[in-house]
């Protein structure tokens, strides 16, 4: 298995969605923390472990629609990406435990837990949009399990609310969609971005304001021409938008440089996005 090939298993470049999670849950929390990036790294190799149990749950239904993917292809055996997800499950859950204690394993083994119950039963059921976005939701309270967890339950919801609109837009990624469906995304983007910008202006409204023009000029253009690519577009806008919203959030809770610094991730993360795709 080359490294590109279990690059674009795990879809390595959206991993740079993640830490923000940690990050804006901490902020959120009472501030961050030594165990801060500890759990940050834990929860991307979470993430990593959920996309390769993806792929090997799909590995039929890839064998028909998406064949270029590592396992149909041949380039990755599909017991070998069972393997990388246990082992990835294994070392975020274990990470998460040594540098937060048993209140951090107390939100890493749910959230484990709830990302192979998505990639398992719930992907393709009514419930999966729900399920993805309590992924993305706990991942936020990890961060926050050294604080305050009720001040980071705002926060959560907002990162899981946004996963949800990803999450139900990457259902139409082969088929493509109607026009109602971004439009209603959009909505509830332009909603998210609203909340997390606060009345007042400064750096959470500028950041927030960021956040909804990426991701948002993506679903608009998904509402003129809702056919799979623009749909896909939009959902890979979506992952790799995501730092802007949790950098809005850090900025919110006090931590404005902090917030910055996780913006600035998303126009690498589209850079990276053109190498090994984000979906």
């Amino acid at each position: 298995m080359r490294l590109r090939d279990l690059a674009e298993l795990v879809r390595a470049p959206a991993a740079l969605s993640v830490p923000g999670d940690t990050v804006a849950g901490a902020a959120a929390a009472g501030g961050l923390r030594r165990s801060t990036p500890a759990l940050a790294a834990a929860s991307v190799c979470l993430y990593w472990g959920g996309m390769a149990a993806n792929d090997w749950a799909d590995r039929e239904l890839d064998a028909v629609e998406r064949p270029g993917r590592p396992i149909p292809s041949g380039r990755v055996p599909a017991r070998h990406a069972l393997l990388t997800a246990a082992g990835l499950t294994a070392a975020g859950v274990g990470l998460a435990a040594v540098a937060g204690g048993r209140r951090a394993a107390a939100v890493a083994l749910p959230l484990a837990a709830t990302v192979w119950a998505y990639d398992l039963w719930a992907k393709n059921t009514a419930a999966g949009p729900a399920v993805m976005a309590a992924c993305r939701g706990l991942d936020v309270l990890l961060g926050a399990s050294g604080g305050n967890l009720r001040r980071a339950v705002p926060p959560a919801l907002t990162v899981a609310a946004h996963t949800y609109t990803v999450t139900e837009l990457s259902r139409r990624e082969v088929s493509g969609a109607t026009p109602a469906l971004p439009l209603a995304t959009l909505a509830a983007t332009a909603a998210l971005a609203a909340t997390t910008a606060g009345r007042r202006p400064g750096p959470a409204g500028l950041l927030a304001a960021w956040y909804a023009a990426g991701y948002g000029t993506a679903q608009a253009r998904a509402a003129a021409d809702p056919t799979p690519g623009r749909v896909r577009a939009a959902v890979g806008a979506g992952i790799t938008d995501l730092p802007r919203l949790q950098g809005a959030l850090t900025a919110k809770a006090g931590a404005p440089a902090y917030g910055l610094g996780l913006a600035l991730v998303a126009p690498l993360a589209r850079i990276l996005a053109r190498k090994v795709s984000p979906t």
